[in-house]
């Protein structure tokens, strides 16, 4: 099955650099399923984010490729999921990383 991996940046990402390698093990990624990503991708499109760089700018998740999300727009990513089992894990590393104020890194399919 597909998955998507989110991870939480450490350091934050910065103008002119490009986020374009799949480093999973550097971010500490956690995985959900595409079946759970999928169905929800369409009410995702309400937070800022950004494609592969700071430097451009997005709503939602690059499905195919790298999302970095600012810790602005994790309590939006929170409400569209919810309190839903299948993302148990996925909500405890955005609180994490929200209450971190980190960016969290989210590699596509």
């Amino acid at each position: 099955m597909a998955k998507h991996e989110f991870g939480i940046m450490e350091s934050a990402p910065v103008s002119g650099k490009r986020y374009d390698e799949y480093e999973p093990k550097k971010y500490n990624c956690i995985s959900v399923d595409d079946d759970y990503i999928e169905g929800i991708q369409e009410q995702l499109l309400i937070f800022e984010s950004f494609c592969h760089t700071i430097d451009i700018s997005m709503k939602g998740l690059n499905y195919i490729g790298i999302t970095l999300i600012p810790p602005k727009s994790l309590d939006a990513f929170l409400t569209v999921i919810g309190d839903g089992a299948e993302y148990a894990d996925l909500r405890k590393l955005l609180i994490d990383a929200k209450n971190r104020n980190k960016y969290v890194i989210h590699y596509g399919l």
